[in-house]
């Protein structure tokens, strides 16, 4: 498939894929320590009618690296992307922490005409405490192994995730070394997501897993318009455990919408 680069806006090179035609793009962006192929399914099961593209952010996959990774930075490689994309009309497509940065990008791309939030944004009321975000960072940053082998898995996977997952993401998690997984990482933290979720114009909707509770009902005291789905037993990567499932999840929400 075709492979693009873009320059973001600091100058660092965004590596994308670009496929198929359509009236509206599906611009999907991986979450940590991901890239676009995770969305490799999707591409194939969307092609024939949409345009697919698929990020790999700053720091991951084939793009360059920042030297001090930031929020701004990430919003900054979605926005870039959209804007070289040939369409007027985008789904954002985010996962996991990529959730936080999709809805960010949004507020500046007038083509946006919805979001589609991947197992991420659960509850946008629901605060973090510093402590606890910092103790995951020093885990990685002294015991990274450990943190990815032991203590992520209780957090990540679910009773129906395949084992060639779970051992495709240790081996992808287990190919950098902990500084770098806690610095690509952080800037998520510097975000007030409940405020992103107040300034959202566009219909947002969420493909979740069970794993975690999710609390539609704070999140629509935020979002103007918002629903989600919801498929039991997975884990925290739909899209890579149960792809065919998530597909038609996606499928049917965009439908709703008038997008599909």
């Amino acid at each position: 498939m075709p492979v693009h680069t873009v320059s973001s806006a600091d100058g660092v090179t965004i590596s994308y894929t670009q496929d198929g035609a359509g009236p509206v793009a599906l611009v999907f962006v991986h979450g940590w320590l991901g890239s676009g192929a995770w969305w490799e399914a999707q591409r194939q099961a969307l092609v024939d009618h949409h345009v697919v593209v698929q990020v790999d952010l700053a720091g991951h996959g084939a793009s360059g690296r920042r030297q001090v990774p930031s929020a701004r930075g990430y919003i900054a490689d979605v926005q870039a992307v959209v804007r070289a994309v040939p369409t007027s009309r985008v789904v954002l497509v985010g996962h996991s922490m990529s959730g936080a940065y999709v809805l960010e990008a949004a507020a500046e791309l007038a083509s946006v005409a919805a979001i589609v939030l991947v197992d991420t944004l659960k509850n946008v009321e629901q605060v973090v405490p510093p402590a606890q975000i910092e103790g995951m960072l020093a885990l990685y940053r002294s015991d990274y192994h450990t943190a990815i082998e032991q203590v992520a898995p209780q957090w990540l996977f679910g009773p129906r995730t395949p084992a060639a997952v779970r051992e495709r993401l240790t081996r992808e998690f287990l190919a950098v070394d902990g500084e770098t997984a806690a610095a690509l990482l952080a800037p998520l933290y510097q975000l007030d997501l409940r405020a992103g979720a107040d300034r959202a114009t566009v219909p947002v909707r969420a493909i979740h897993s069970d794993l975690h509770p999710s609390d539609p009902v704070a999140n629509r005291r935020h979002f103007r318009d918002f629903a989600e789905r919801i498929l039991p037993g997975l884990g925290h990567y739909p899209m890579l455990e149960a792809p065919a499932e998530f597909t038609a999840a996606l499928v049917a929400t965009l439908d709703e919408l008038a997008l599909g």
